[in-house]
């Protein structure tokens, strides 16, 4: 009877279990929750980027080119991306679908290269890996990227990120970080059918539409660009959220100003690309010196007013993008040679800001310093600064071709990390306050504001940094950040983009790129040192365990039954 009644429970108990996860997967169809118990929160996807994707209408599909045979580092990428995926389409509704795709599987080369050049049309750069097999070495094109699709329309987006100095490990580091933001400002960019309007100033000397037409082009993924020549008409920037001054030659007029300073005030943002200093390379093809004077352009009082304040001077520093100096003839051919050319600071970001986390070098060219002053009530962050090997020059300055022969002596570059760059966010005072009479503000033409709603500016002491090299004979543009020296691509574009975005962004997606993920990566030379440690751990504990275990539960059954 005992036996019976035991049997039965365990019948019961057995039946309730089954009862019970049935229930359980049943709940979980209606009721999704993960926990995320990693320290930094790494597969909990921002408020941002869930409103996105739960808002998506249609599928969107992504192709990642990441399938292969790849060492350890790309497979974390590619495991990486993968789990974001999962975790995008967990919450997406099956709106998000994705296939991992290996560009070289197929044996026909022919065909192979054909994929590659089909994937580099479409904007995918490849990557060549070196492959040791053996005492040979051989090179594997791989294509770290995907190609988003979305209501008809597709974009490329390159997860690899490089970064000037950077080890490997590193890049693959911040590649991974940045995946959430990369993918989501993709998918944005993607949906978005209502853009808001970016202006382009002109008509005081401002870079011409060919010279930023790499920015340009980009942004307009983003936004409808214009460009808007102010002329005194009082609704010139009607409409726009934000509007850009790329390096001015000449002076803005009072009524341009305040048309500028009440577009601000109604809460509209600005970038401005303003050299303290005038000077270029093109007075040194022909001299061996030139002169850099003071620049003004009429914007100083309203910048100052705003807490930013451009200083005359000009920016030496060790840390420079070099340019090509003629050493001698051998016949009639000169011979050159890249010297660093100090007036050509390469800027690290050393603050952490969503505009400038990771980025790579940002290109300069006869950058000044730039101080904040005025309300202590406007917040104020410096984005960009120059090396710990700095030296300043005030104007005039006299510029020579000359000193790169030069060793240069280090206890001249005395100062440190001079900011370049700032970012003001807040409510401004106009300019214009206390300056017109009581009629024009009382005017229902000029409805004049002497306080602003809560807006940002960004102001960048150097007119080049959103400049692209041209190549005018053959009416060729190059990628803004393009050194045609070294043939490398530094991050000025991707400054400028995070720059916009962070002033117009109202997704809160941006605030994304602080994000901060710790890889914990193995030491590869505590591996390589330890490694017949470890083995030999790995390999004889569990065996030892087992023989100890049996041992021990030997003598227990033999004393147990002896006794």
């Amino acid at each position: 009877m005992e036996k019976s009644g035991n049997k039965k429970k365990d019948l019961l108990n057995l039946f309730y279990s089954i009862l019970i996860i049935i229930l359980l997967n049943i709940i979980g169809m209606f009721i999704y929750n993960r926990f995320d118990l990693t320290s930094e929160k790494r597969y909990t996807l921002s408020k941002a980027t869930k409103k996105l994707i739960e808002n998506l209408d249609n599928v969107v599909y992504v192709k990642v080119y990441l399938e292969g045979d790849f060492p350890a580092g790309f497979k974390r990428l590619r495991n990486s991306t993968k789990e974001m995926l999962d975790e995008f389409r967990a919450i997406s509704k099956e709106n998000i679908q994705y296939e991992f795709i290996n560009p070289s599987e197929d044996s026909d080369e022919k065909v192979r290269k054909s994929i590659y050049q089909q994937l580099t049309k479409q904007g995918l750069q490849y990557t060549n890996l070196e492959v040791k097999e053996g005492d040979s070495k051989s090179e594997q094109i791989i294509f770290p990227g995907a190609i988003i699709t979305y209501k008809g329309k597709e974009t490329p987006l390159q997860l690899l990120k490089s970064r000037v100095g950077a080890q490997p490990e590193e890049m693959l580091n911040t590649s991974i970080q940045q995946l959430e933001y990369e993918l989501a400002n993709s998918i944005r960019k993607l949906g978005k059918n209502i853009k808001q309007k970016i202006a382009f100033i002109e008509g005081h000397g401002e870079l011409d539409e060919f010279h930023v037409k790499d920015i340009t082009t980009s942004l307009g993924e983003y936004y409808d660009v214009e460009r808007i020549r102010i002329n005194g008409q009082i609704n010139a920037l009607k409409g726009f959220t934000g509007i850009v001054i790329a390096k001015p030659d000449s002076f803005f007029s009072e009524k341009d100003k305040y048309i500028i300073d009440q577009f601000l005030m109604g809460g509209g943002k600005m970038l401005c690309f303003i050299d303290g200093v005038q000077a270029s390379m093109d007075s040194l093809q022909t001299n061996s010196n030139t002169i850099g004077a003071s620049h003004n352009v009429n914007l100083d009082d309203q910048l100052f007013k705003y807490g930013v304040r451009i200083n005359n001077n000009l920016v030496q520093d060790i840390q420079s993008s070099p340019i090509p100096i003629i050493t001698g003839y051998i016949g009639n051919q000169p011979q050159q040679k890249l010297f660093s050319w100090f007036y050509f600071p390469l800027l690290l970001p050393i603050v952490e800001h969503p505009i400038v986390n990771n980025l790579n070098a940002i290109k300069s060219e006869f950058i000044s310093t730039i101080d904040t002053v005025g309300s202590p009530v406007l917040k104020k962050t410096f984005l960009l600064h120059t090396s710990k090997y700095t030296k300043l020059v005030n104007s005039p300055a006299r510029i020579s071709i000359n000193m790169v022969r030069d060793e240069p002596d280090i206890r001249q570059f005395s100062k440190k990390n001079e900011p370049v760059a700032v970012l003001i966010e807040g409510t401004f005072e106009s300019v214009f306050k206390n300056r017109i009479t009581q009629q024009l503000q009382e005017s229902n033409e000029l409805r004049f504001k002497d306080k602003s709603a809560p807006t940002k500016i960004i102001v960048v002491a150097d007119g080049d940094v959103i400049k692209n090299p041209v190549q005018k004979s053959k009416g060729l543009y190059y990628p803004l950040g393009y050194d045609k020296y070294t043939r490398e691509v530094f991050d000025n574009k991707t400054f400028v983009l995070n720059a916009v975005n962070y002033l117009c962004d109202d997704s809160g997606l941006i605030s994304v790129r602080s994000r901060e993920l710790k890889l914990r990566l193995l030491d590869v030379n505590k591996i390589n040192k330890e490694k017949m440690f470890w083995q030999i751990i790995n390999m004889v504990l569990p065996i030892a365990l087992i023989i100890a275990f049996g041992t021990l539960q030997f003598f227990i059954r033999k004393r147990k039954y002896t006794s």
